[in-house]
């Protein structure tokens, strides 16, 4: 996923369609396809496709390809059940943090010139990844890893507008681009367990290096460069969003292993707020903010932004408290873990698919609360979790609830965020949304994570307690903050819709 930024000639916006389609949700990299330089025919279009695509799966893939992993690294390298919550944090907040710096990037020092940096850097941080040998050396790939996909990705979908001319297509080259996107997610999970299972946990980041050196030989051959515009970085908005937001989830991790006293989590907490509130004074002043605060000031739109904040910060914790749970808890084999998340990605990736042809006849307020309800419900099951029941019987259910309503909602969100931007601000719009979701899985991943430390330590001081049942504690009291966000999302959810439908 992905971003850009807002003032630019080739800023993207949706690709027109017949009166007679239903509207297709933003393309997931955060563009929008739209105005920019005439796009020549490519002679080997299928070639330039599968390049882009095959690096945008990469990124997308270590967003999920280590949940399944994690027990096996705690292992490897002695992380606290706390800390290894890292893993997943330190990739999605310098990825989210960095999307719109990147694609500011590309629009002046080229797009081609930006996506191949980050593929290199990309590639570089797996194999170090790959090689590691203490916690400190990961958490610092997978930063690297994060910077180097928010140099890449932003400035994917400008790429095929500049090598696919509008119309037919183009079309079909974003259909493909935006499936293998949502599938990126889903696919992430089954490759973690297999290659955890067949190799070892070292090989959900080694599998990036040939596929990212492919991609780097390829890009500079087939792939047409944009052209570069004059401008500024917004470099103090930018270290100001990434301190901030790393502030909090810090102190959040903090106190999940030391506790709410500990005086350096409430300091952490206090500086990341602070940070935060600088970094809003800096982007009201810059002449080219990386965040245009503008777009917040129609309420729908920022109502619609925070609920795409708050579905990530309830949700992305079922990734990572189920990952470990088969493990630890159920005695599953990495393979069999990856295979368990398969009924629920299946259902998203489905359902995304499916809503833009359901969106004009049932509307988006009525799509949004049925797939809010239904992730509430499914969270709610899970709030309840206990070995005693299995999979079938205590798992499946809810998986399937939460992948049916996660794949139900992200459209009317989309759509609304989207609704009445000017051409010229599409890419802004599309990437603060991909921001504020990756921004909240990072913040709510650790709030989650402080409340399973807080409970799991609890269950552990009982008498007879096991370690399955400190940590089915854990996760169960994680799942019960998470209901809080997604209730909250479809709140915000509803606002928004509400204001769009009274709107003229």
């Amino acid at each position: 996923m992905s971003a850009s930024s807002p003032s630019r000639a080739d800023a993207t916006a949706p690709a027109p369609q017949p009166a007679s389609t239903p509207p297709s949700p933003p393309p997931p990299c955060g563009l929008a396809e739209g105005p920019g330089p005439r796009a020549q025919p490519t002679h080997r279009p299928g070639l330039v496709l599968a390049v882009i695509v095959a690096a945008q799966m990469m990124v997308g893939l270590d967003a999920t390809v280590v949940n399944v992993a994690l027990p096996r690294i705690q292992s490897a390298l002695d992380f606290s059940p706390t800390g290894l919550a890292w893993v997943f944090n330190i990739y999605t907040l310098v990825y989210g943090g960095l999307l719109l710096l990147g694609g500011r990037a590309g629009d002046l020092f080229g797009r081609r010139r930006l996506f191949l940096a980050g593929v290199l850097v990309f590639t570089a941080a797996s194999l170090l990844g790959g090689l590691a040998h203490g916690g400190a050396w990961l958490l610092s790939a997978r930063a690297l890893q994060g910077a180097g996909g928010a140099m890449a990705t932003p400035n994917v979908v400008a790429l095929i507008a500049v090598n696919f001319p509008e119309g037919q297509a183009r079309t079909r080259a974003l259909a493909v681009f935006s499936a293998a996107t949502s599938a990126s997610l889903s696919v992430g999970m089954v490759l973690g367990g297999i290659l955890t299972a067949w190799a070892s946990w070292r090989w959900v980041f080694f599998v990036n290096v040939p596929f990212g050196a492919l991609v780097a030989l390829l890009t500079p051959r087939v792939v047409r460069e944009t052209e570069t515009h004059p401008g500024r970085l917004d470099l103090a908005g930018a270290a100001a969003s990434v301190a901030g937001v790393a502030g909090v989830v810090y102190g959040f991790l903090r106190a999940a292993g030391s506790g709410w006293h500990d005086h350096l989590a409430q300091g952490s907490l206090a500086a990341g707020a602070l940070v935060l509130g600088v970094f809003v004074l800096l982007e009201r002043r810059a002449a080219a903010p990386i965040m245009p605060l503008g777009l917040l000031t129609d309420r729908a739109r920022a109502a619609a932004y925070g609920a795409f904040f708050l579905i990530p910060a309830g949700m992305f914790g079922v990734f990572y408290f189920l990952g470990q749970y088969f493990q630890d808890v159920l005695g599953y084999s990495a393979l069999r873990s990856g295979l368990a998340f398969l009924p629920m990605t299946v259902a998203m990736f489905a359902l995304i698919r499916t809503v833009p042809r359901l969106l004009p006849r049932l509307g988006a307020r009525v799509l949004l609360t049925a797939g809010m309800v239904l992730c509430l419900g499914g969270m709610l099951w899970l709030a309840a979790l206990s070995p005693a029941r299995g999979y079938a019987a205590g798992l499946l259910g809810p998986m399937l609830m939460i992948g049916v309503g996660m794949g139900v909602s992200t459209v009317p969100l989309s759509v609304t965020i989207l609704s009445g931007v000017r051409p010229q601000e599409a890419g802004a719009a599309s990437g603060m949304m991909q921001t504020m979701q990756w921004g909240g899985a990072a913040v709510g991943l650790s709030v989650l994570v402080a409340v399973f430390g807080a409970a799991s330590r609890g269950e552990a001081a009982r008498p007879g307690a096991s370690a399955a049942d400190a940590f089915t504690r854990g996760a169960g009291a994680g799942f019960a903050v998470g209901c809080v966000f997604v209730l909250a999302a479809l709140l915000l959810g509803a606002l928004a819709l509400g204001r769009k439908r009274a709107a003229p």
